[in-house]
């Protein structure tokens, strides 16, 4: 049977809410995270307001007083989070109340619509600048990976085929090119949720005479030069999850990249390759393979992977059919944020600490590019230099390692007479090409795996990340 209403929206019904409504509408169970932003919001909005005239100095002052006691309580876990109040907003508004007298005015020219978007948005700045310390973390580890491993060479890969020499470090720093910019996107949605939607209000912004370019100031939404940046249509303001799913997708993004990497790192630390030794504190065994060494943790991040674009995938949903302004559907907004934020911080971490304790096996890597088969390429660009058309050089370096593999001999080992026999541009220093330290000192262009450019492009990156 339905209870009298004690909701802040009361005066409307006869009757409160069934309580499995109360149990299906809730928010309060994952929205009271947001406790610390409410606050601040809060705090703002009554500064604006007695700033404007519509409450006292004295007013202001004990609101401010009375937040900031029952912020104390949540963070020391002392605060009771009542169900039937919905969501953090009147858990800490009917709480105020109760201290507070003048709390009855703080709703003033606000609604929960403006108040949730305005928590949202201190949460993303804040988030994004969490995940972007903690991706710079990952990158720092992954450069002192590179730089301590920098005369390793290993074989590069297309089609998961050998393909061309590079050194380790090189494919590294690849992968450290791929988390910058997830650290950059991160930092580009903090730049879009710095702007304050207080003042929107339910849908329409209000009659009374507010002063929003005061409260964004107070919550920090400025430009680089402290002017505030307040939104521009009260209809959107409340509406707008487009940076929910920027921050999804960022956060999507960021999670195929560890999966990328990940995938790298099993294969590495796998017995046919054994390029890497992971760190024992990120693997697990077997429960019946004594032997057994699994890569837990690259595998768990690349199935966190999925579930970020899972979260991603919800929000364009939920958000795909709703007409302007605010619908209920939209308190299904957060859980898919605060996960994402939760596994995007939590596969960070663990990639630094992954990364941190590798342990490279050169004798296998240099084993592993000890093939001459990997400079092919290299003798094709021979016969160029030569004055030979690079799809005639290619046909011929084709018939050479068809010749050798004919032979059963590596293409470095068949007699200068055979490959002569297949062009005879190929003179007597042919096999020159093959040495290792030749073929990369050649590769000096920008982005190129030369030593040259490894050594500037680990000083970029030293540089960027300091």
């Amino acid at each position: 049977m339905a209870k009298r209403s004690q909701a802040m929206w009361g005066g409307r019904f006869t009757a409160g809410p069934a309580d499995l409504m109360l149990q299906f509408s809730e928010s309060v169970s994952f929205d009271r995270r947001l406790a610390p932003f409410d606050v601040a919001g809060s705090k703002a909005h009554s500064a604006m307001l007695a700033h404007v005239g519509l409450i006292t100095a004295k007013e202001r002052d004990a609101i401010h007083a009375g937040l900031d006691a029952i912020l104390a309580d949540i963070t020391a876990g002392k605060f009771t989070w009542e169900t039937k109040l919905e969501d953090v907003h009147m858990n800490i508004e009917q709480a105020l109340t109760k201290r507070v007298p003048a709390a009855a005015k703080l709703h003033t020219a606000r609604s929960r619509n403006d108040q949730i978007a305005t928590d949202m948005r201190l949460f993303f700045k804040q988030a994004c600048a969490v995940l972007g310390e903690k991706i710079l973390g990952a990158e720092q580890a992954l450069l002192a990976l590179a730089a301590a491993n920098r005369s390793v060479i290993i074989p590069g890969y297309t089609h998961l085929q050998r393909a061309q020499p590079v050194p380790m470090a090189h494919h590294l720093l690849a992968w450290l090119e791929m988390l910058e910019r997830d650290r950059v996107r991160f930092g580009a949605v903090a730049a879009q949720a710095n702007w304050c939607p207080l003042g929107a209000g339910a849908i329409a912004g209000t009659t009374l005479p507010i002063d929003r370019e005061f409260t964004a100031k107070a919550l920090g939404f400025v430009d680089a030069k402290g002017r505030p940046q307040v939104t521009q249509n009260s209809m959107d303001t409340v509406a707008d999850r487009d940076l929910f799913i920027e921050f999804a997708a960022a956060a999507a993004l960021f999670g195929v990249h560890l999966s990328r990497i990940a995938e790298d790192l099993i294969l590495w630390s796998s017995a046919e390759f054994k390029f890497v030794e992971l760190p024992d504190a990120f693997c697990t065994g077997s429960s019946l393979m004594p032997q057994k060494k699994n890569p837990d943790s690259c595998e768990l991040l690349r199935g966190k992977s999925a579930r970020l674009q899972g979260n991603l995938h919800t929000l364009l949903t939920l958000t795909k059919g709703l007409p302007l302004t605010y619908n209920r559907d939209l308190q299904e907004d957060k859980p898919p944020i605060f996960d994402s934020f939760d596994q995007a911080a939590l596969c960070a971490d663990v990639l630094a600490g992954t990364l941190a304790g590798i342990t490279v096996n050169a004798g296998r890597c240099a084993a592993a590019v000890a093939d001459p088969a990997l400079l092919a390429t290299d003798l094709a660009d021979y016969l160029v230099q030569k004055g030979v058309a690079f799809r005639d050089a290619h046909h011929a370096v084709g018939a050479v390692v068809r010749l050798a593999e004919t032979q059963q001999v590596g293409i470095n080992a068949l007699a200068t007479a055979d490959v002569q026999s297949v062009h005879p541009a190929f003179a007597a220093d042919w096999t020159e090409v093959f040495d290792l330290s030749r073929a990369l000192a050649k590769r000096a262009g920008t982005g190129m795996p030369g030593p040259a450019q490894i050594n500037r492009q680990m000083a970029r990156w030293r540089k960027r990340l300091t």
